[in-house]
């Protein structure tokens, strides 16, 4: 029964699911028309504000980039060539492919949500490696792994609100910052986290597609040695000079890249030895970066290595923008403002963290940032909840509004699985090479996302502070 529904929804999907890119032109409408109505705004101004808004992820878009490429080479080095070679060693089936990606792919992103693309690298090798196995469902299983970011060391919101002089309380909101043990190190999150670690895996292993014809990995790609081409080290020796050149030594000198490598680390070691485990995604590129170049060596084999990497990258560079340019609509015209108090005016102190939750998620279709969502919503959700717990005690307070501020998160998080927005990180991986639109791998992730939005509700929502 549960395999017959899942294939119906994949079917729903892959027939009326527009590309990810018409999916923003189609959001961008939406979005455009609910401020002109609601907002009582004038068509200029939402045009306006959704240019305002189209340049607010340059530099988020740069850094997706080059963590998927400095990611993406790092696979492509001999070293992890052979430790995947042994893993798949050790995994024969492609049920155990799914199980072992989906947990360790939850794993590496509750340390960080960048690391999915280490589980996307990953997931394309084991598909290299072992057969039988359902690729865009495997593509599905890795997307599912990056939900539970929320629960980690990486999660915005509480470590936003664990930063002094955060824009919560320059605005007055709140006067002191929430220690992470209200809100990373709480019993609700705690749940939150265990629900998603044992769960998560069981759930989509029972959702395994029992029809797979055409949907292996050697079957979809478009040339038959697309996967088969000489290595790094042998395109690298190709283009040396037929005779010693100044220009050939440089190249390939291993000892100009270790000197710049070591530079590299000093810095890393002196980051995190006086800012503690502060692993943001600039750190994490730099470390990323680094890595890939002690990797291959020389500076020409990791020349090779990103010109390979970046070769599907196009996705982000152009969507991006438009998610940005709805992301200005919501802010601009006060649209995520309106759409946060009228959550709010219905909520009570019992159900208040159900409707955070739906908050969290109904924005983040139209703001795919858990900062940015929570930069428009947040400050009218905390002060809603200090309006309706107003008297308790100081304790009770911050729990209720670090029980909200997850809510929110969690909210975000889930809707991942409809909206896809981060799906772009993982295509230009493991759709390298293939023809896969996000329509083939979204129906998948709806029995998951019903199943999740069902449990979560209740745990945010009945679970004590």
């Amino acid at each position: 029964m549960i395999h017959k529904l899942g294939r119906k929804f994949t079917d729903i999907f892959q027939k009326n699911m527009p590309d990810a890119f018409v999916f923003a032109l189609v959001l961008t409408l939406i979005t455009g028309l609910m401020a002109y109505f609601w907002m009582d705004t004038t068509p200029m101004k939402v045009v306006g504000s959704w240019y305002d808004g189209f340049w607010m992820l340059l530099e988020f878009g740069m850094q997706m980039v080059l963590l998927v490429i400095t990611g993406y080479s790092i696979a492509l080095s001999p070293v992890v060539k052979v430790a995947i070679d042994l893993l798949a060693t050790k995994i024969k089936t492609p049920r155990q492919v799914y199980f072992f990606v989906i947990l360790i792919g939850s794993l590496l992103c509750m340390v960080s949500w960048g690391w999915v693309i280490i589980t996307a690298v990953l997931g394309r090798e084991l598909a290299n490696r072992i057969k039988g196995i359902n690729y865009p469902f495997l593509i599905a299983c890795v997307y599912f792994s990056h939900i539970g970011w929320v629960n980690g060391l990486s999660s915005s919101i509480p470590l936003l609100l664990n930063t002094d002089n955060n824009f919560i309380m320059e605005a007055a909101i709140l006067t002191t910052t929430i220690p992470t043990a209200f809100t990373l190190g709480s019993s609700l999150n705690m749940v939150m986290l265990v629900l998603f670690i044992i769960l998560g895996p069981i759930l989509m292993i029972l959702l395994i597609p029992k029809e797979d014809k055409g949907l292996h990995l050697e079957e979809m790609l478009e040339s038959k040695d697309q996967e088969v081409r000489i290595s790094i080290y042998e395109e690298a020796r190709l283009l040396k000079l037929p005779f010693r050149a100044v220009s050939d030594f440089l190249n390939n000198s291993s000892i100009l890249q270790y000197v710049i490598v070591l530079m590299g680390f000093i810095y890393i070691v002196s980051h995190f030895s006086t800012k503690g485990f502060d692993l943001n995604l600039n750190i994490m590129i730099f470390i990323f970066l680094m890595l890939g170049l002690l990797l291959h060596k020389t500076p020409m084999r990791y020349v090779i290595a990103m010109k390979r990497a970046s070769g599907n990258v196009s996705g982000i560079l152009f969507q991006f923008p438009f998610y940005a340019g709805i992301m200005g609509i919501m802010i601009y015209t006060g649209l995520g403002e309106q759409l946060a108090d009228w959550l709010a005016s219905v909520a009570t102190l019992e159900t208040f963290p159900f409707f955070a939750f739906v908050s969290g998620g109904i924005v983040n279709f139209a703001i795919p940032s858990a900062g940015g969502e929570f930069a428009v919503i947040g400050p009218t959700i905390i002060k809603a909840v200090q309006d309706i717990g107003a008297g308790l005690p100081a304790e009770e307070m911050t729990a209720l509004i670090s029980r909200a501020a997850m809510s929110i998160a969690y909210g975000e998080s889930l809707t991942n699985l409809m909206q896809p927005f981060y799906l772009l990180l993982i295509l230009p991986v493991m759709g390298s090479g293939i023809k896969i639109q996000a329509r083939d791998i979204m129906g998948y992730l709806v029995i998951p996302f019903i199943a999740l939005f069902l449990l979560q509700s209740a745990v945010v929502t009945l679970w004590p502070l």
